[in-house]
């Protein structure tokens, strides 16, 4: 079965192309099992998820897209994964055409594909209810600069967003003090009782209002050289704290690279503008493939 590396900014995925395969086979990529094989940079071919390319269940969709991370779990949504599907069906997957529509765990995405190869994705409007995100508290409210507890630490703020995907942003004062707290109080947000089905973390410096460096520790990955939706969360929520404005394209510098993030008026759309690169093709022998022993 054939798979094509990607990545986005650094952060890389294994795009497998299901909608032609048995069903067998198709569930057998999507098993957990075999994701946290796959995505083993020791023993497998090494990535940071796969993305399982399937048939749209929407009419007039394109194609569906399905995120599974490299331990195993399952994301709603992955704008850097995104762009590389989009790439990988109009280049190679027979969708011959620059503006495709992606049915996605975050609903019906429009991507579009320039003339510099960088792909635009519309992702909707940002989510903001407890509700939605989903986060424990008053479920009709906002989480705006909510102090947090992590042990051993002092008491930080987040501001929550929901790109169709859960982030906790926390604004810092400087680069290195982003990176030092994504590895080092990351992986305990991320798991917070605030957040039931767990969390994105992120940590951003605002060097501007037109620009952002932000470091993510992502659910189910770990610390990551880019991260699409929480570069979008992050400038949802740099406006919601005064800290940016809707409608200029803000530049988010991440550990892999920069995106441009446009949030329109009202909070109505969200775009994101960035790379996704090719890298190489390869076959998967699904008989041979196995987790790392233990």
């Amino acid at each position: 079965m054939r798979f094509a590396k990607y990545h986005g900014l650094g952060n890389d995925f294994l795009v497998v192309d299901l909608r032609s395969v048995s069903a067998a086979d198709a569930a057998k990529v999507q098993d957990p099992s075999t994701v946290i094989a796959l995505c083993d940079r020791q023993f497998g071919v090494g990535a940071d998820g796969v993305l399982a390319v399937l048939p749209s269940l929407v009419a007039g969709d394109d194609a569906r897209m399905r995120v599974l991370n490299s331990d195993g779990s399952e994301a709603e949504m992955c704008g850097n994964g995104l762009r590389c599907v989009v790439k990988e069906l109009r280049d190679r997957g027979g969708i011959a055409k620059d503006q495709m529509a992606i049915d996605t765990g975050a609903g019906r995405l429009v991507c579009e594909v320039g003339d510099d190869g960088h792909v635009t994705v519309s992702m909707g409007a940002p989510r903001l209810l407890r509700s939605e995100i989903p986060m424990v508290g008053p479920l009709g409210e906002r989480c705006i600069d909510q102090p947090i507890d992590v042990p051993g630490q002092p008491t930080r703020t987040i501001t929550c967003v929901s790109m169709g995907n859960p982030h906790a942003i926390t604004f810092v004062s400087s680069a290195e003090e982003a990176r030092h707290l994504a590895e080092t109080v990351g992986p305990a947000i991320e798991r917070h009782a605030y957040f039931p089905q767990r969390t994105n973390a992120e940590f951003a410096f605002v060097k501007s209002p037109l620009e952002i460096d932000l470091v993510v520790w992502e659910r189910g990955a770990g610390l990551t050289l880019a991260c699409g939706t929480g570069a979008c969360a992050t400038v949802v929520a740099a406006i919601l704290t005064g800290r940016c404005e809707e409608g200029p394209a803000v530049k988010v510098n991440l550990p892999g690279g920069a995106l441009k993030i446009r949030v329109m008026p009202e909070l109505s759309n969200v775009k994101m503008y960035g790379p996704a690169v090719h890298v190489y093709d390869g076959e998967l022998d699904l008989a041979k493939l196995s987790a790392r022993p233990r």
